[in-house]
């Protein structure tokens, strides 16, 4: 049975990813920062990515890590008005540190599957090449996601282990908002695709939910 390791599932994309391979059949550890009841097929950790002693290494093989746990606080800040020193500490200790903590603490589990990926949810926002200005601290930190992406993926290219880096789309979710141009559901079945397509030959890929590569 295979095994995939999600973070921040307990809602959302997150949510929605995990009761799809739960439904596939896989066996799934899910991470939160609170407690959730008892499912079958999941065995749920508390984790908050930005702590060290926060992370533990979970039982090998791990066949998918998805490091999708983030946060998103400087929505609608403009120049003046946002944009704190704690917002940034803690956008970035999320999206960025939390990123590489997690993969840190699971690679050896990956190692040890035999063909292991690593997923990281960016978005479309980390683009340097499309830059239309405000959301600074989200922008920055999915950029820097990315990067820490493309560079794992050099580092680990010669042990077999595939990492991409992904745009879920703008979703319809707490973060997302109701205006959002696409559902969970289709955001979920389409990065568990992407997730599958996912191989040696297209490590440090940048692409969007439905398959088209995303500028950098």
């Amino acid at each position: 049975m295979p095994k995939v390791m999600i973070t921040g599932a307990n809602r959302g994309i997150g949510r929605a990813m995990l009761d799809l391979y739960v439904a596939r059949g896989w066996d799934c550890i899910a991470t939160s920062r609170q407690d959730m009841p008892a499912q079958e097929n999941v065995t749920w950790v508390n984790l908050d990515v930005r702590d060290p002693n926060s992370h533990q290494t979970i039982e090998g093989p791990l066949d998918l890590l998805i490091c999708n746990a983030g946060v998103y606080l400087d929505k609608g800040a403009t120049i003046g008005n946002g944009f704190s020193a704690s917002d940034w500490s803690e956008t970035m200790a999320a999206n960025v540190t939390g990123v590489y903590l997690t993969i840190e603490a699971q690679l050896d589990a990956v190692r040890q599957s035999k063909a292991g990926k690593i997923a990281i949810i960016s978005s479309q926002m980390a683009s340097s090449t499309n830059a239309p200005g405000g959301s600074y601290i989200y922008r920055a930190s999915k950029a820097a996601a990315l990067n820490l992406g493309r560079n794992l993926s050099s580092d680990l290219k010669s042990e077999g282990i595939a990492v991409g880096i992904y745009h879920p789309g703008w979703v319809q979710t707490d973060m997302g908002g109701g205006e959002a141009d696409i559902d969970v559901a289709t955001a979920s079945n389409g990065l568990i695709a992407r997730f599958e397509e996912l191989s040696i030959e297209t490590t440090g890929c940048f692409e969007t939910w439905d398959g088209r590569a995303h500028p950098y």
